[in-house]
């Protein structure tokens, strides 16, 4: 049977394309001019078609406004040079020694890498992602380091750490709309040149900048259970509990990436994504769709969200009192807030609560109700709801939810752009269901928990 239009009109690629784009709009307009570090190794460099592509995504990302930092690393390169050297590499508990071959053929590799990548990011082929990108890179001596010193008796000569990143310089060339390109050495103010992590100057560069996030293309990409089920994101104490008490599911390169990721968020960075770099468009799946790739671990952001006590039912009704008097908040009694304090995640700012959510759950269903999303209203810009949000699905997902619903009458763009969908009754789970208020007509929003 020959398929209708409509059929094939619901068929088409490229109607998948338009979902795609639908779906990628609120986070391109959050991201829009936000500082974004992006994390490469050498590995990724020399895997040429892959990378190619990479440079793609990186010009995308560029003509959407973002304000690009990206980072290389040479490990194969320098390799590569001190094996046509004839040098045997030295390593000290996983750090390179430096000595001067050694930094001879840093400067050779790293040299190399990076106008390498300037090449391709001047590339302006008709015919290709590239043509008409016309992208600007700067790069420079914006990298102050000092040298690593002697360590348990090791001295690590020219291997050094980053001191600080030269964020006004940084800050300079992305005015004159300019993608900034570090690369894994450091400059001493007494004109020394140190070998350093590229990883640390990446953690350092993001928080120097304040960046909304930092990218890191590992190999391995996110972080799996023992199940092997991606863990799409964790906060700063789950992941500093994974590496303490379970590093037998993290390799070394898995570990080092997620202590750097804690550094970052610690820093002042509010996401970090692990991002797998051998996956075509990683990067801008993991930025522009609901669930990502890779795994993120976001700080517990300004004050950080805790379960709610009893102790804090007075502060709890002051907050959400505004919200029930004016219509937005089902009005909830002192009474019914103590016997139900467990189900609430609060925000607190210098002993002060400024946001609270909850969450009712119905696990033969595996679904769960948000509700009671409240901010103060000195405090309702800087991502708050949304670290209330993450921290919400995230208890979810510890307790085998698999979905999350909300009722609004008032914020439903707000759950839109997050992933929300409208859903009829039908959706809810039958308690919740026959406790529906029609008078109120709430309207009914569903997230799935991937």
């Amino acid at each position: 049977m020959t398929p209708s239009l409509t059929e094939r009109a619901m068929n088409d690629p490229k109607k998948t394309l338009v979902q795609g784009l639908r779906q990628a709009v609120p986070y391109i307009n959050a991201l829009e001019h936000k500082t974004l570090v992006i994390l490469f190794g050498g590995e990724a460099v020399v895997d040429v078609e892959r990378f190619a592509s990479l440079i793609h995504d990186i010009a995308l990302l560029d003509s959407l406004g973002l304000k690009l930092v990206l980072v290389h690393g040479a490990r194969p390169q320098v390799e590569a040079e001190l094996a046509e050297m004839g040098h045997e590499p030295r390593f000290a508990d996983g750090v390179r020694i430096t000595d001067t071959v050694a930094l001879d053929a840093v400067k050779e590799a790293v040299g190399a890498t990076r106008i390498l990548i300037e090449g391709l990011l001047s590339m302006g082929l008709a015919n290709s992602p590239m043509h008409g990108a016309r992208l600007r890179v700067g790069s420079g001596n914006a990298v102050v380091a000092r040298p690593l010193g002697v360590r348990e008796g090791v001295d690590f000569q020219y291997t050094g750490e980053v001191r600080r990143v030269d964020g006004e310089l940084i800050r300079a060339w992305h005015q004159a709309d300019t993608i900034v390109l570090l690369s894994p050495l450091g400059y001493s103010p007494t004109g020394e040149v140190f070998n350093v992590s590229a990883r640390e100057v990446a953690v350092m560069a993001a928080r120097t900048l304040g960046a909304e996030k930092l990218v890191m293309l590992t190999e391995e990409g996110g972080i799996v259970d023992h199940d092997g089920r991606l863990l799409s994101d964790l906060s700063v104490p789950q992941a500093e509990r994974l590496l303490a008490a379970d590093t037998a599911m993290l390799d070394a390169d898995q570990a080092e990436a997620l202590d750097n990721a804690i550094a970052a968020c610690r820093g002042g960075v509010r996401r970090v994504h692990l991002v797998p770099r051998r996956l075509d468009g990683a990067l801008l799946l993991e930025l522009f769709t609901r669930d990502g790739v890779g795994t993120m671990v976001f700080a517990d952001q300004y004050e950080g969200a805790r379960p709610a006590t009893i102790d804090d039912v007075g502060g709890l009704i002051e907050l959400i009192r505004p919200l029930e008097e004016d219509g937005t908040l089902v009005r909830r009694s002192r009474e019914r807030l103590e016997n139900e304090i467990d189900r609430f995640t609060l925000l607190e700012r210098d002993g002060a609560i400024i946001g609270c959510a909850a969450l009712y759950a119905f696990p033969d269903e595996a679904i769960g109700e948000l509700a009671c999303v409240a901010v103060h209203a000195d405090y309702r810009r800087g991502g708050r709801a949304d670290a209330l949000l993450g921290a919400i699905e995230a208890r979810a997902r510890g307790m085998g939810l698999t979905r999350l619903f909300v009722l609004t009458t008032r914020t439903a763009h707000w759950f839109r752009e997050r992933g929300f969908e409208p859903a009829d009754l039908d959706a809810l789970p039958v308690g919740k269901r026959e406790m529906y208020n029609f008078q109120r007509r709430s309207k009914v929003f569903v997230k799935p928990l991937l």
